[in-house]
């Protein structure tokens, strides 16, 4: 692949990776949770997700999701249902994130690796974007070796991104500011969740 397509298409995958939706509020929320290593593995585990629906994506399987209205459908629900269930979770935490950002380490409230995965591969609208994207940058003569690279591109920047924003909140000076709101911020999380779902079913 010509360096200048692979530079135009990572950053596009910056900029879509940066853009705020379930994913970024998954990660925060389980970093708040959890400290610095779950926010962390959801990052990484997101990541393992992105690259899956890279790899479908750019090798044709992403045009199913377009044929078949009640594959997506389907897909569509069981994200909402997901993003609902981790709404839920965190608006009846009597403590949660409180009692997390009270500890050097933090307990986590759920499972950073299943709740990274999940949020990513149950998300369809991530592989009409790479079917955007590849749409662009796939060429016709590009073999399984290229496809693999622009897959793993992807991925590799939505881990990046995700570990700097976990790495971020998890910083002492930012978690001393956190830790009077925290109470507030389990109620505000599972709101946003709950609204994203309703967003994502319709």
């Amino acid at each position: 692949m010509p360096l200048s397509l692979w530079l135009s298409m990572s950053a596009i995958c910056i900029f879509g990776a940066m853009s705020p939706g379930p994913s970024l509020a998954v990660v925060v929320q389980n970093t708040l949770t959890g400290g610095r290593a779950q926010g962390v593995i959801t990052g990484i585990s997101h990541s393992v997700g992105i690259v899956i629906w890279a790899a479908l994506t750019a090798g044709g399987i992403g045009l199913l999701i377009i044929r078949q209205p009640a594959l997506f459908d389907g897909m569509r629900y069981g994200g909402a249902a997901l993003l609902v269930y981790l709404g839920i979770r965190s608006l009846r935490s009597t403590a949660g994130t409180t009692e997390a950002l009270q500890t050097q380490t933090g307990h986590p409230s759920g499972n950073p690796i299943r709740d990274g995965f999940l949020i990513a591969i149950m998300n369809p609208k991530i592989a009409l974007f790479f079917l955007a994207l590849f749409s662009q940058f796939v060429r016709p003569e590009a073999g399984m070796g290229e496809k693999a690279v622009m897959a793993i591109t992807a991925g590799v920047i939505d881990a990046l991104w995700y570990m700097l924003v976990a790495l971020m909140l998890s910083h002492s000076i930012i978690l001393d500011r956190l830790r009077t709101r925290a109470r507030l911020l389990d109620r505000l999380f599972g709101l946003i969740l709950i609204g994203l779902a309703v967003r994502v079913a319709l």
